[in-house]
């Protein structure tokens, strides 16, 4: 019933394209009145479409962060759904409005179709069948964490994406975006900062790459991926199974002898599978993946060269940083600096590239609005 982008053309665009009568709206009377008149209402402003009285779920499906965090609440405070296509602000924020949600009789969900989605699928499947879970993995097709908006052009321009989200994608900020979503959704952990994240043919390569009983039995169930494997724009997910009747049927279908299987999908289709997830919140109450655990990992920034006091970073998909997923409960005193708070911040002390970048190294701003909502959920984490 209503779109908005900060750059309204596009949201007109898209109402072109669909062939959908619309109308542009600056204000909630003009935006109802075009919504009775059996047209999409088209405005600027996020906040003023989470405000739209007739609908039901308002899907976050930008790359903002911090203006998210503002829409994202209104629009649970106007009784919405609330379904993240944005995985960085869900990541930021994410137990914080999952809190929010619950006490507004609302349901707040991760969209399916991105990776984190898609593998969220492959778990229920085989706990259903009785599986454990030892591994939730992701598989990426390359990766240069030194990317850059200018770097990135050529390969941006052939896929029609924003130079900035395509450095993300492939400086591998997005990848531990996601898999640190399933990380607090599942309880789970990185073995190590980053991932390993191992080169490959095949996904059914995994059990050669790891020692998934050494990691099983030291981490529990853990976060990772593989590099450059088959199929691309896959996922997979390893599950331990020792019934002896099971193992025989894993055999004889072809899985392997065990106990540890490999199930995977050889694709995501982003937002041609989103509408399973976004029905399911709206009409069951039910959310496909949410911050159940609260930060159990987050997205920790990284320098992508010298850096020096007086420098600025900015943010995700940018020149100065990359982001690299840690386990909260592993920062100890100094903690980093979350990928999704790094726009705009000042550099204070001298950072050697690919060192961690701290709070103690960074001007950060406890009076912005997105710190503000990351302390929020950070506190609300505390009591999951």
């Amino acid at each position: 019933v209503a779109l908005a982008d900060s750059e309204v053309q596009k949201a007109i665009d898209c109402a072109r394209v669909l062939e959908r009568p619309y109308k542009v709206v600056s204000d909630l009377g003009s935006l109802h009145d075009c919504i009775r008149a059996g047209k999409l209402a088209v405005c600027e402003d996020a906040a003023l479409a989470a405000r739209t009285e007739p609908a039901d779920v308002f899907i976050d499906a930008s790359n903002a962060i911090k203006a998210a965090g503002q829409f994202c609440t209104t629009a649970i405070d106007h009784d919405n759904h609330l379904v993240m296509m944005n995985a960085e602000a869900d990541l930021a924020f994410g137990p914080y409005l999952m809190h929010r949600a619950a006490e507004q009789g609302v349901t707040y969900a991760s969209c399916d179709g991105d990776q984190h989605g898609v593998i969220k699928r492959l778990i229920d499947d085989l706990r259903l069948w009785g599986f454990d879970l030892v591994m939730a993995g992701n598989i990426k097709g390359y990766l240069d964490r030194y990317a850059n908006p200018t770097s990135i052009i050529p390969e941006a321009d052939k896929r029609n994406l924003d130079y900035r989200m395509c450095t993300a994608y492939t400086d591998g900020t997005k990848l531990g975006v996601e898999m640190a979503l399933l990380a607090n959704a599942l309880d789970l952990e990185t073995a190590v900062p980053g991932m390993h994240g191992p080169r490959a043919d095949h996904v059914q390569d995994v059990p050669d790459l790891f020692d998934l009983e050494a990691l099983w039995h030291e981490h529990g169930p853990v976060v990772d991926y593989i590099l450059g494997a088959e199929p691309d724009g896959g996922v997979f997910a390893v599950g331990y199974c020792d019934d002896p009747y099971q193992q025989r049927m894993m055999e004889y279908y072809k899985r392997g002898e065990g106990p540890f299987y490999i199930f995977y999908r050889p694709y995501h289709l982003c937002h041609v599978e989103a509408m399973e997830a976004i029905a399911a919140a709206v009409l069951d109450d039910r959310s496909l993946l949410q911050p159940e655990h609260g930060h159990v990992a987050d997205v920790y920034a990284y320098a992508k060269t010298d850096l020096e006091p007086g420098d600025q970073l900015d943010g995700i998909g940018g020149y100065a940083c990359y982001g690299l997923i840690e386990n909260c409960a592993d920062q100890g005193t100094d903690r980093g600096l979350p990928m999704t708070l790094a726009e705009n911040v000042q550099v204070t002390g001298e950072i050697s590239k690919d060192e961690k970048i701290t709070l103690s190294k960074v001007n950060l701003s406890e009076n912005q609005d997105d710190v503000r909502l990351h302390r929020k959920s950070l506190d609300v984490s505390t009591m999951a």
